[in-house]
């Protein structure tokens, strides 16, 4: 499957758990795509850990503005109403438990709701960030990520890269499916209809639960 494609599929999933009057934070990557593919006639206030909320979607080629840019230095868009501020009010935001959603991505998440996003053994980071205040600071956590990464598995039955934070992820979604975590396990909800059942649990190592109602992503 075409990469583009992939993210495309995650990025307009995740949109689609939003509501009316949802604040919602969009981390770096490809969670910043979801900007784009929020649903027609639903209101969404995007807030940016850099300093402001009322984000809109990418702007259009030749049309950035050098002094518009999200926590990932990519050119943004506000919307009518969209407020500026400093770091201190926007992790008061963040810390205060303002956040609706907050959506972000992964190099680990495992069946307990435990984070790996920041740290690779052996390679330079520049350090957490900004992605523990938002998972233990908002109401819902949605890893949006490739379902693996070169190969490698990606949820794990237990992570074994450092933890951003333990047990605070509440959906996982890929391009092979949605996952709830449950204190069962991963209760595989949705699953992409080009992908069967066996070939989405070969790429899984956690054991996935298959809902009842299991119904096919919109794709």
């Amino acid at each position: 499957m075409d990469n583009n494609r992939i993210k495309e599929i995650i990025a307009k999933r995740v949109a689609m758990e939003f509501k009316d009057g949802n604040l919602v934070n969009l981390g770096i990557g490809l969670p910043t795509l979801v900007a784009n593919y929020i649903p027609e006639g639903v209101e969404v206030t995007l807030q940016s850990e850099n300093g402001f909320i009322g984000m809109g979607p990418a702007p259009e080629p030749g049309k950035e503005d050098p002094d518009l840019v999200n926590a990932g230095a990519q050119y943004v868009t506000v919307n009518e109403g969209a407020a500026f501020f400093d770091s201190s009010i926007s992790f008061s935001i963040i810390r205060g438990g303002h956040l609706d959603f907050t959506v972000l991505g992964a190099l680990q998440v495992d069946e307990k709701g435990n984070l790996a996003n920041w740290m690779i053994p052996g390679k330079k980071v520049p350090g957490m960030g900004g992605a523990m205040d938002l998972v233990t600071g908002a109401k819902k956590v949605i890893v949006a990520m490739t379902h693996t990464a070169k190969g490698s598995i990606k949820i794990m039955k237990e992570c074994n890269l450092p933890l951003t934070a333990k047990g605070q992820v509440d959906l996982i979604v890929t391009e092979m499916g949605v996952m709830e975590v449950t204190p069962r396990g991963l209760l595989l909800k949705e699953k992409n209809p080009e992908f069967t059942l066996e070939e989405i649990q070969k790429q899984t190592e956690a054991r996935l639960i298959v809902s009842e109602n299991l119904k096919d992503m919109e794709i």
